[in-house]
């Protein structure tokens, strides 16, 4: 018997796109980044990649838009915009 409230398995919710919760979003100004990677290293959803030229960009389909990249960002490079507002 699988006890009840226990992740039994690493990666079981990988599928699943967490991304359709949030109401804000991370928009991204790669001319103000210093690609230092505070941000990926804040994030709580480890949903920030490192992208081929070197700056950090939110996976949108699994980021809940909590903010922390926005407010932990030195340079200001990260904003939070309402989801409507793309």
């Amino acid at each position: 018997m699988t006890p009840g409230c226990i992740v039994s398995e690493p990666g079981n919710a990988s599928q699943y796109k967490t991304g359709d919760w949030r109401s804000q979003l991370p928009i991204h100004n790669f001319k103000k980044c210093i690609k230092c990677g505070v941000c990926y290293i804040f994030c709580p959803e480890g949903c920030i990649n490192e992208t081929k030229e070197g700056f950090f960009e939110a996976d949108l389909f699994y980021c809940k838009g909590c903010g922390i990249c926005a407010h932990e960002c030195p340079t200001g490079a990260i904003v939070m915009k309402d989801e409507e507002e793309k």
